[in-house]
């Protein structure tokens, strides 16, 4: 299986703006923002998609939150933020690597989509 864009951006294969990155995630600045802030919170672990995560992927799942907590605050999003996971072609996924999207700076309407 060929790497994703994401393993190459974790890999230094291709550049990206990377706002903050641990051993266990890379949070980077979306390409095609859908916000004046959109972050992706991506884990260095392949896990496809959420629905497909499995247990011992616990930690992992848990990180990419406090992690996007961690960085709202760190760039004064206390206003407000949305996060979303998509999963599958009918939500939109455009990449087969689990990955948290951080809207932020924009008034956010209800229902999304």
């Amino acid at each position: 299986m060929s790497k994703t864009i994401f393993q190459k951006i974790i890999d230094r294969e291709i550049p990206a703006k990377i706002e903050y990155e641990d051993e266990h995630c890379v949070v980077l600045h979306d390409i095609q923002p859908q916000a004046p802030v959109h972050l992706l919170i991506v884990p260095k672990k392949v896990i496809t998609r959420v629905g497909d995560a499995a247990s011992e992927d616990q930690a992992t799942l848990g990180h990419l939150l406090l992690v996007a907590g961690m960085v709202a605050k760190k760039m004064n999003l206390a206003q407000g933020f949305r996060l979303v996971i998509n999963h599958g072609p009918h939500a939109c996924e455009s990449v087969p690597h689990l990955h948290v999207h951080l809207l932020a700076k924009r008034q956010m309407s209800w229902p999304p989509g």
